[in-house]
């Protein structure tokens, strides 16, 4: 694979957002839509990607996409549609690799919409650590690997193969434990999920 250079020191890097969920356990409201700051979750984690420096992003979509689509201001995103979303977060994951076909990124960063404690630096900070195609970085907190987290295109095809239900690229990364690059976080981002009603009070 042919990759760009965008900077002296690294390659174009594409951003990955997986926003394709429903909200289950939030009454069905999709997650991509839940306010923050006045505006849906899944503009603040654009930007986090884009500030942190990603030279594209991908957006995979999935419970009420129309209205996700309708209601969000995404412009420059390229928004991929998961019509398997229900299956677990391993499709939109599919989903999304796919769609990076041909664009010539090097690399991917895969984070998710329900994560608002994450932002630009997170995303610098495991960018900083991308090498080449073979990369496998993850961001650390206190030690413990979690999001977001850079695929070396290497890598695209057996993450692919392995992302089921929704473990994502987790059975990759066990497999791969040695390979992966823990960049700690726990200083400039909170990991927490926004998965339950009473997840909602950490929203602003």
């Amino acid at each position: 694979m042919t990759m760009r250079k965008t900077t002296d020191e690294g390659f174009e890097v594409a951003g990955l957002l997986l926003a394709a969920g429903g909200g289950r356990r939030l009454g069905g409201r999709p997650k991509a839509l839940l306010t923050h700051h006045g505006r849906p979750l899944v503009e603040h984690a654009v930007r986090a990607l884009r500030e942190g420096g990603c030279a594209r992003v991908h957006v995979v979509l999935g419970a009420r996409s129309d209205e996700v689509r309708a209601r969000a201001s995404l412009p420059g995103c390229v928004l991929v549609d998961n019509p398997g979303w229900e299956q677990g977060m391993g499709t939109s994951l599919r989903a999304g690799l796919d769609s990076l076909a041909g664009t010539g990124a090097g690399a991917v960063l895969v984070s998710l919409v329900d994560q608002p404690g994450i932002g630009p630096e997170a995303v610098a900070r495991v960018l900083g650590a991308l090498a080449d195609e073979e990369s496998l970085v993850s961001a650390a907190y206190d030690g413990v690997r979690g999001h977001p987290v850079l695929f070396g295109a290497a890598h695209w095809a057996g993450i692919a193969a392995t992302a089921t239900g929704d473990r994502g690229a987790r059975a990759y990364l066990k497999e791969h434990v040695r390979s992966v690059t823990l960049v700690e976080c726990g200083d400039v981002a909170r990991p927490f999920d926004i998965d339950t009603e009473a997840d909602l009070a950490r929203l602003e």
